[in-house]
């Protein structure tokens, strides 16, 4: 099997199990049974994490993507992407509703992380190799079509340009993070925002650009000085040898 057949039979076994998923969970009805709303969530958004698992186990493709990232630990991505947002839009929401709805916000956190496992962690990484405008597009058409809504409506049309945006935005931070935490809390913001949260949203993406920002500078010049020390180097090593021979 050639790498292209491969990577097309994988893209083609992740997206059918992902779109059987979604079907059985969202269209049929097998989750009306099950009480736990938290449940419900994680299996809505299950269908693209099943079918990278499940794709990366028959074609052995390597996931590049991880949690953390180009941190060096987890912990400031989490505390940054998950905890800081969870903890303060509960605590917003019981100014508004009497609730702290910390658990539900956690599980919609938790959704968005299985969806970006197979959109951006995994779908986007296969189609690294494409021109980046169409890259977008396929990622974006895939991910709209995954949602199974097909009503030739305003409000889809509207959906549909939001997940092209959206595809661009979220992939240029997986491309610059290379951390699922991250991609997933963008993700995310979607989901959990409201008329009232929205100024606290709005803080929140600018945290998180300001962040993404800073840590590729600091990348791009601990790169630059490594690129540097090794030319040095090697210019050293060349006089040095030049030095003997004679």
């Amino acid at each position: 099997m050639t790498e292209k057949n491969k990577l097309i039979y994988a893209i083609a076994v992740f997206y059918v199990i992902a779109i059987i998923m979604r079907y059985l969970t969202n269209k049929v009805g097998i989750l009306s049974g099950i009480d736990n709303d938290a449940v419900k969530i994680i299996l809505q958004g299950i269908g693209p994490t099943l079918g990278v698992l499940i794709a990366s186990l028959i074609f052995k493709i390597k996931f590049s993507m991880t949690l953390k990232g180009n941190h060096k630990q987890a912990l400031i991505p989490f505390l940054f992407y998950w905890l800081l947002p969870i903890v303060l839009i509960s605590a917003h929401t019981f100014l508004y509703n009497k609730s702290f709805p910390i658990l539900t916000v956690f599980m919609f956190f938790i959704y968005g992380l299985l969806e970006e496992i197979g959109w951006r962690g995994f779908l986007q990484q296969q189609l690294k190799s494409l021109p980046k405008i169409l890259n977008i597009l396929i990622v974006a058409i895939l991910w709209f079509i995954w949602h199974l809504n097909f009503d030739i409506t305003i409000t889809n049309l509207l959906f549909l340009g939001l997940l092209i945006l959206g595809s661009w935005g979220i992939g240029v931070v997986a491309d610059k993070t290379n951390s699922l935490l991250a991609v997933s809390a963008f993700h995310t913001l979607n989901n959990v925002k409201t008329e009232q949260n929205l100024i606290l949203i709005g803080i929140f993406v600018i945290l998180w650009i300001t962040l993404i920002v800073y840590m590729d500078k600091k990348s791009k010049k601990r790169n630059s000085c490594k690129i540097s020390k090794n030319a040095n180097f090697a210019e050293k090593f060349v006089k040095e040898k030049i030095t003997i021979q004679r």
